[in-house]
């Protein structure tokens, strides 16, 4: 029952990630709202990135960030990006489908350099927590990006302010 919800939630939200990532042009893709932020592009690179992360949750207990390594690919073009994230979202898909309901309680954890960046926590709480809701977050700041340089946005839940679904 628990993976029935997260397989369809997942199905639903990576179709509206999806339509955002598609709706991002190219000549948007350097642009930044500020010094400190991240480019569209590296914004983009990092939602389609965390579909990489599902495997890493699922199937493991202790997972060592500074030995991880993602190769964004070229991010000169927005479609190398939606292709990354295809790519991503398909073996996401998989780990999710393969999820054993009875390891949901299993203690996950981060560590950087030997340190604890994510302390001992039930997978289950990572995964919506860190897979689920940390996309809908990055999302919600590609809203603003595409907004701010005049682009339109795709309906996620229904209608946009620009009358787009």
């Amino acid at each position: 029952m628990l993976k029935e919800g997260l397989i369809n939630e997942f199905l639903h939200e990576t179709e509206n990630t999806r339509k955002l990532l598609k709706a991002i042009p190219d000549a948007a893709l350097n642009w930044k709202p500020a010094e400190k932020s991240w480019t569209t592009a590296q914004l983009a690179s990092h939602i389609a990135g965390l579909y990489d992360w599902y495997d890493k949750v699922i199937n493991l207990d202790d997972f060592a960030l500074d030995a991880y390594h993602y190769d964004r690919g070229d991010l000169s073009k927005a479609a190398n990006i939606v292709a990354k994230f295809e790519e991503n979202a398909e073996r996401a898909q998989r780990a999710l489908e393969n999820f054993d309901e009875s390891t949901a309680k299993r203690p996950w954890q981060m560590t950087m350099r030997g340190h604890e960046a994510i302390a001992p926590t039930p997978k289950i709480v990572i995964i919506r927590s860190v897979l689920f809701n940390h996309v809908y977050h990055h999302r919600g700041e590609l809203v603003v990006y595409l907004r701010a340089t005049g682009h339109k946005v795709p309906g996620l839940y229904g209608p946009t302010a620009e009358g787009t679904r």
